[in-house]
């Protein structure tokens, strides 16, 4: 079973879905026994960082979000649920994140002639081979809605990067985990190959 966590916020019921679409059972949950118990765990968000970090704390899954990534268990992070990873967010002042990778989310600049939120199709440029990416190819197109992105200190979790005025990181991978600012959930032919995949490497084991 693959544990999609609830913490109040987010696009739950699609990423379920789209993961019962590609032929795998996933459950919704705010419960840290199911999240510990599960096969994968993905942590999906929409919202402020500020909030999705006090929602966390406040039905405890702080602790078992990281410690799942610890575990090197397989992991999928969707959009904030990415930028929560990292140790800080510049958004609404200074916010502490997870702080399971080192580094900062960042905003985009409008003053730089940018449309703040990037929002809609772009492509993704692949910067290293992933199971989680299988499949797919440098210029494919994904869904994209955000204002801020991540600036990781460990340029070998980089996976894919996307041109938005500069070019950012756009997705991560390590062996077991896979985190996209993009949402494969809205990404078509595209996404649903991601989430394929996230499915495939969990039942793997």
């Amino acid at each position: 079973m693959i544990a999609i966590i609830d913490y109040g916020m987010g696009n739950l019921r699609s990423v379920q879905k789209g993961l019962e679409y590609v032929g795998t059972r996933a459950e919704v949950t705010r419960d840290p026994k199911r999240i510990a118990s599960a096969s994968g765990v993905v942590l999906p968000g929409v919202g402020a960082f500020h909030a999705c970090m006090e929602n966390l704390k406040r039905f405890g899954l702080v602790e078992p979000v990281q410690e799942f990534v610890q575990q090197r268990r397989p992991f999928l992070g969707i959009c904030l649920g990415f930028q929560l990873l990292f140790s800080e967010s510049e958004e609404f002042g200074r916010q502490k994140g997870l702080d399971i990778f080192p580094g900062r989310v960042v905003g985009f600049r409008p003053q730089d002639g940018l449309n703040v939120p990037h929002m809609g199709w772009n492509r993704i440029e692949k910067k290293k081979d992933s199971p989680f990416l299988e499949g797919i190819s440098d210029g494919d197109y994904v869904y994209f809605v955000h204002s801020y992105y991540v600036d990781p200190e460990e340029k070998s979790l980089v996976a894919t990067t996307t041109p938005y005025g500069a070019t950012f990181v756009s997705s991560i991978a390590t062996d077991t985990l896979f985190a996209c600012q993009f949402h494969p959930e809205k990404s078509q032919e595209v996404g649903l190959r991601i989430l394929s995949n996230f499915a495939r490497f969990v039942k793997k084991g």
